[in-house]
């Protein structure tokens, strides 16, 4: 159920002569977002936030106005952040009703999320966050699937996270291929990462009793390249990370921001 895939199929289809039917759409709120603009500016599409799409199609679009959504990964990469780091800060405007099982993943692994209006607050975890098991006492698995499951984006900054947890959670990557292999980065940063195979691995929280040590390292693409410089900005020591155009890709003037909320980082 491709985002992408869908997305382009459904601006082709709405001035396509004749009725579109899309089986497996994809149905994030991305989606339909982009769904209701169309049918604003005059498209005829029903079906809207289900696997099947249904397009009649139009001679003309006209104009709309509309506000798209914010970035929910960029969301869950601050939620993040402010746990390894334990700092407490504040996400305006997350638009909650459509960041579906986001907040209670982090809960799961112990990190506290309030909700005051439309913003996420986050409290600095001081005493650190605990691993919530599953009622059998089993390990937590945190796994990726098609919305509105948890988003595969999100997976390595879970992994990030993971690594100064108190308790184990093992990282089920279902969705794409070749995710997981940024975790060297991390385990030569002193993080306790067992790799059982290209799509599972295994993370065995340090509790912050042990603080990661800075490194060198190269960004692989957007989310493992956020997820290292989370680990750098918690790690003790200078930490560089090249190919950082991989980050500038899904997090706009990210140094510039960041240095605001008081973090020492510097493009070179």
């Amino acid at each position: 159920a491709s985002v992408t895939g869908t997305a382009n199929i459904v601006m082709a289809a709405v001035l396509a002569e004749g009725i579109t039917t899309i089986y497996n759409a994809a149905c994030e709120p991305y989606l339909q977002q982009l769904c209701k603009m169309l049918n604003s500016m005059g498209a005829k599409i029903t079906g809207v936030g289900s696997n099947l799409l249904t397009i009649e199609g139009v001679e003309k679009l006209g104009g709309c106005e509309h506000k798209i959504l914010p970035d929910m990964i960029e969301i869950g990469s601050w939620i993040g952040l402010a746990a390894m780091t334990r700092s407490e800060i504040t996400i305006k405007n997350v638009s909650w009703d459509n960041l579906g099982v986001i907040p209670n993943v982090f809960r799961k692994l112990g990190i506290t999320l309030e909700r005051k209006g439309d913003d996420i607050y986050i409290p600095a975890h001081t005493k650190g966050y605990t691993v919530k098991t599953d009622i059998d006492g089993s390990i937590l698995t945190i796994a990726d699937a098609p919305w509105p499951g948890f988003t595969p984006d999100l997976l390595s900054i879970v992994l990030v996270v993971a690594t100064q947890a108190n308790g184990d959670v093992l990282i089920h990557q279902k969705m794409f291929e070749s995710r997981l292999f940024f975790v060297d980065k991390l385990i030569d940063m002193g993080a306790k990462i067992m790799l059982c195979d290209p799509h599972r691995a295994v993370v065995m929280g340090h509790n912050f009793e042990s603080q990661l040590k800075a490194t060198v390292m190269s960004s692989p693409d957007i989310r493992a390249g956020i997820s290292l410089l989370i680990a750098a900005l918690s790690a003790k020591g200078t930490s560089t990370i090249q190919n950082i155009e991989q980050i500038d890709r899904g997090y706009e003037r990210i140094d510039e921001r960041l240095r605001a909320l008081g973090a020492n980082i510097v493009r070179v």
